[in-house]
């Protein structure tokens, strides 16, 4: 079974995909309903009537209330059963569980651990969002056939980009580059620069560089799959002040990875960028380059998984480049066995 930390916000749908009529999607093995009430508002049930365990997504949104397509019992979005046809008291088990979830980032998150502890400062900040002077691609979705984990990994990992990424943002010059590896009370950050190389492709393309430049690859990963890169490049020489970074080549790529089951995720992304924020034919340019670059991601992930699978093993050696990934996944262990029961006998 996979380690899943349930006390944590995850993104469940982008906005848009939340209207009035009711979406099924699994989350971390369970299967969840949403809809948009009637103030707009999203709300979040399992999607499991308790009396026979019919999907309530193959019933009716009426109201804010969701009727089960069996045998029409109604629950409101606290999960409250309000109507039982042909049977007047209602049982106190007649209920289903609702999710906390909140809209942020033009995305709907969702809570599925304990209600109390759901806190939405929690949710990790998406630096320049909205801002002027920075273009926004979102709405971005993919589906893997790899463990969530796997994709962490791969998420952490500046090395693999010389090698998986040829086509979009990887250069051969930073293959023998070290990667610095920095860990948080939340988080872990690998990040590297490669310094007086040509452009990559992506810097050719968007940039506006004098010649070689210096490019920077910083690899965040907020527990417990909340992923972001932030990547650019400068002329070579520039001060690599914030300001100078801002000033050069930059974006923010944010991957909001969401187990689905065992071996499969949804992955949710979105980019900020400073270059070109308003010019339409950049953000088409963008999606298809980022998509691309995930999907080359996305195919040797997937061949990872069914070996893993089919051989029982994770890995047979480990590298130095993996220090960044193990740490994450003993940070998920220390997580997801904080969440079980403690035994008080």
């Amino acid at each position: 079974m996979a380690q899943f930390i349930h006390n944590a916000w995850y993104v469940a749908a982008w906005s848009e995909e939340v209207q009035r009529k009711l979406l099924p999607r699994t989350i971390l093995n369970e299967p969840v309903v949403m809809y948009r009430r009637e103030n707009g508002e999203p709300a979040a049930l399992l999607d499991s009537c308790p009396h026979k365990l019919a999907p309530l997504s193959l019933g009716e949104l009426k109201g804010d209330e969701v009727e089960c397509g069996y045998h029409g019992m109604m629950f409101d979005c606290t999960g409250k059963c309000s109507r039982i046809p042909g049977q007047p008291n209602i049982p106190p088990s007649a209920k289903v569980r609702a999710f906390p979830v909140v809209e942020r980032y033009n995305a709907v998150w969702i809570w599925m651990g304990e209600p109390e502890l759901a806190d939405p400062s929690q949710i990790v900040e998406v630096p320049h969002y909205g801002e002027d002077g920075w273009g926004l691609v979102d709405g971005q979705y993919l589906h893997f056939k790899s463990n969530y984990l796997n994709i962490t990994d791969n998420l952490v990992d500046p090395a693999h980009t010389t090698y998986v990424h040829k086509r979009t943002i990887g250069g051969a010059s930073a293959s023998d580059v070290s990667v610095k590896v920095e860990q948080g009370d939340s988080h872990v950050l690998a990040y590297r620069w490669i310094k007086d190389e040509p452009p990559v492709p992506l810097f050719e393309k968007m940039g506006n560089f004098k010649g070689n430049t210096d490019r920077w690859q910083y690899y965040y990963l907020h527990m417990p799959s909340v992923s972001y890169v932030d990547f650019g490049g400068i002329d070579t020489g520039v001060e690599p002040t914030e300001d100078n970074k801002d000033k050069g080549l930059r974006s923010y790529s944010f991957n909001f990875l969401t187990p689905e089951t065992d071996s499969t995720t949804h992955y949710f992304w979105l980019h900020v960028r400073n270059y070109h924020p308003t010019n339409e034919d950049v953000d088409r340019d963008v999606e298809h380059l980022m998509t691309l670059t995930f999907n080359e991601d996305l195919d040797i992930l997937e061949e990872i998984q069914k070996e893993q699978d089919r051989t029982g093993i994770r890995e047979r050696v480990r590298l130095g480049i993996d220090n960044a990934p193990a740490r994450i996944r003993k940070m998920v262990e220390r997580r997801v066995a904080a969440e079980q029961p403690t035994d008080s006998a």
